[in-house]
Parts: structure tokens; C-alpha cells; sequence
């Protein structure tokens, strides 16, 4: 992908063209002549966005917004790194107040959940459950997250977020902190929230690394996942390809804010690693060059893998996306610099009867500035994920293993 600078002269690239490595797999084609999809049902999308997945044409009729064109922010949703860095340190934060619960894992370890203080006496016990996993160090506190408890919140929603080991200031109390792969804690978290509300419906909405996280658990644990829906965001799916994204060119910025958060994080709980350092190497884990290098520090072996590319390797959840047995909704943006399109596994969504994928022509990564709301409000996914969830919630939809 081309890593030129920000430039606040860059021109728009064109909204019809698609970077993949392989040509896209699309369910649904139109032309200006053309309003049908390709089983005759009535078009529900704009041209500007790409949509395939075997449950495109099931899904569809869910969206009002997308018969409208994509249109990203001018000069800001043109350059995909301005897009991405405008978001990051931009975009309005909503006040959102917090109940935290920390649970126990078999392991001794620790995961935060943060529940919208109130809701518990609010909301009737079978209001449908909104489950919110936030990327790479993020957690609770960063804006895209709390944009979409807003949004799933004015809808009578109970949300809470699920705060991977270390993240948003929860207690670590094992040598381990968040990871690709690790998928007991998503099963914990989803059985301890079903055991409170037997009642209600579970969802779960998943950005960047914690997309993949999701993806993963719906995929391995197929077998006895209680979801009722999912939706995966900029999901860098295919994690060998983007570590080798990630090291290009301007994408080292990125690369730099990622690591910094992850040495931060590491150092609060080092104390924990040193009493195992013939494992650890917990100066490189202080101090590491690049994300790549703190994961063979610290990532890899809380996991017991022999190199950071064996932890890579089997933590891609673009391997498992054939295996998921309920609704996923997944939207990537065609010049994200974190989340690289050629990544996107089109050929399995294509191929799963449950899945359905939105490619946006801009976007960057957590960015989306475009529609009513930009540049500062909600991403323009929000309305999009919304209008799916309800789809789900509203028609009940669970299908049957296939």
C-alpha cells in the first residue's frame, strides 16, 4: 500500500477502485442501470461501497444508510494518515460514567468490566446486551468506544466493555496481558454476563485487535459461543501481513504509538514478569523498537509460543472466519494503514452463509469521518452497526448451526 506523508493537498482517490491482493469476491454488483442485486432483491446500498459475504443478500434489507453515498470529510477523510491521527486526538469524547467488576479467570487472572452506571436498575432484565471490545491498549475510556455505548445506549441497550488484561488501569495479577489469541477470557466474559441476564439477547462489537480477539472466540468456540450477533471493525485479520504493513514507511508512526502503549502498560506490571525473567526478556519489553520486538519479549511467551511469528501465524482469525455460526457484520476501509485490505479473508466471508463484509473507499483506521456527524462526532459506522443490531434484535435472528 503507498505510504506517502500527510499531505493536505492529497486528492481523493477514486471510490470505484479497490486495492487486494486477490480480485474482489462481491455478492452484490450494480451499475447506474442497474438497481437490483444478483437474486433480483431491491438494492439497499450505494455504489461507493463494496459489500460481499453469504449473508449479504439475508442482511441487507437491515440498512437505510447505505443507499447513500460514502462521503468522507473534505481534506480530512482524503489522506487516510489525517484521517486516522485527526480521530485518534480529535474527536469528541462523550461523558460516559462507569460501574467497574473485576472478575477472577481459572488462571488467576484478572478482566475489567465496565457497565454504564445506572443501567443495572434502569433497564428491564432482558434489555439486549451490547458487549464492547476496544483494540490495542485500548480500553473504556477512548472515544470510538464510548460513541458506540451512546448510540446502542439511546436505544435501550445495556452496554459494558470488556477491558483486555492491563487495559483502561484494570489489575494484572498474572504475567500476562492482552493478546491476539487468547480466547478463554472473550468465554468467560460472555458466560458471566449470560449466567446475570438469562434473560436478554448477548451482542458484541469488536475494533481493530480487539476485532480479531472476537472474530477468533466466534470462530474456535462456534461450538458454544451465546452470541446472538456480532459486528468486527477494521479487523486486521491476517496478523503476519500486517506486521509487515505495519514496519512500512509512514506506517512506523503508528508502530511507535503502539509499542509506547504497550511498554507503559508493561512497565506498571513488570514486578510480575521479573520473577520469571530466563523467560521474559523484560528490558525489551520496557524499552522495545517495535511492537514486533515487544511480542517476542513478552506477547509470545505468556502464551507458549516459540517466536513471535508462530504467535502471529496462529492468531490470525482470518483462519476461523469459515467456522462462525451466527450473524457478523464486518466493515474495513480500503486504505486503512493498520488493517491492510489485502488481509481481508474475501473468500470465506463470501463462502459463510452467516457473514457479511462492508468495504468503505476511505476511512484510515478507527477513523470514518464522514456523514452527519463529522468531523468531530460519531464515526460513520455507528448508524451502520446500529441498524444491524436492531435488524438482529428486532427479528430475533440466531440461525442453527450450518
Amino acid at each position: 500500500m503507498a505510504t506517502s506523508p500527510l499531505s493536505l493537498t492529497s486528492k481523493p482517490p477514486s471510490i470505484t477502485r479497490l486495492r487486494h491482493q486477490r480480485p474482489p469476491l462481491t455478492t452484490v454488483r450494480i451499475s447506474a442501470a442497474a438497481v437490483t442485486t444478483t437474486t433480483g432483491m431491491p438494492d439497499h446500498h450505494h455504489p461507493s461501497l463494496e459489500i460481499t459475504g453469504g449473508g449479504a443478500d439475508r442482511f441487507l434489507p437491515a440498512f437505510n444508510t447505505l443507499h447513500l453515498p460514502y462521503k468522507p470529510f473534505p481534506i480530512i477523510g482524503w489522506n487516510r494518515h489525517l484521517e486516522t491521527i485527526f480521530a485518534a486526538f480529535f474527536r469528541t469524547v462523550p461523558e460516559v460514567k462507569y460501574r467497574r467488576e473485576c472478575l477472577r479467570t481459572q488462571d488467576n487472572g484478572t478482566i475489567a468490566l465496565d457497565w454504564v452506571y445506572g443501567d443495572h436498575r434502569s433497564l428491564p432484565s432482558d434489555s439486549p446486551i451490547l458487549i464492547l471490545l476496544p483494540g490495542l491498549t485500548g480500553g473504556s475510556q477512548d472515544s470510538y468506544v464510548k460513541h458506540m455505548l451512546v448510540k446502542a445506549k439511546s436505544k435501550g441497550w445495556r452496554v459494558v466493555v470488556f477491558n483486555s488484561r492491563g487495559c483502561a488501569n484494570s489489575p494484572v495479577t498474572t504475567p500476562q496481558l492482552q493478546t491476539a489469541s487468547f480466547t478463554a477470557d472473550t468465554c468467560h466474559v460472555v458466560d458471566h454476563v449470560s449466567s446475570r441476564y438469562p434473560k436478554a439477547s448477548i451482542y458484541a462489537v469488536g475494533w481493530s485487535l480487539g476485532g480479531n480477539i472476537l472474530v477468533n472466540y466466534l470462530g474456535r468456540e462456534h461450538h458454544r459461543c451465546s452470541l446472538s450477533g456480532a459486528v468486527s471493525l477494521c479487523n486486521p485479520f491476517n496478523l503476519v501481513i500486517a506486521d509487515e504493513n505495519l514496519r512500512k514507511g509512514f506506517n512506523n508512526i503508528y508502530d511507535r504509538a503502539l509499542r509506547g502503549g504497550l511498554s507503559r502498560t508493561f512497565e506498571k506490571h513488570a514486578s510480575l514478569f521479573e520473577e520469571m525473567h530466563d523467560e521474559y526478556n523484560v528490558q525489551a519489553g520496557l524499552n522495545p523498537r517495535t511492537v514486533r520486538e515487544y511480542d517476542e519479549a513478552i506477547t509470545r511467551v505468556s502464551l507458549g509460543y516459540k517466536s513471535v511469528d508462530e504467535y502471529y501465524s496462529n492468531s490470525c482469525s482470518c483462519h476461523v472466519v469459515q467456522h462462525v455460526r451466527i450473524p457478523l457484520l464486518c466493515i474495513q476501509a480500503a486504505n486503512d494503514p493498520i488493517a491492510p485490505i489485502e488481509a481481508t479473508p474475501y473468500s470465506d466471508i463470501k463462502d459463510n452463509p452467516n457473514c457479511m463484509l462492508i468495504v468503505t473507499p476511505q476511512g484510515g483506521h478507527l477513523g470514518w469521518v464522514a456523514g452527519d456527524d463529522a468531523p468531530f462526532g460519531a464515526p460513520w459506522t455507528d448508524n451502520v452497526v446500529i441498524e444491524f443490531l436492531e435488524h438482529l434484535r428486532k427479528n430475533s435472528s440466531k440461525p442453527k448451526s450450518t
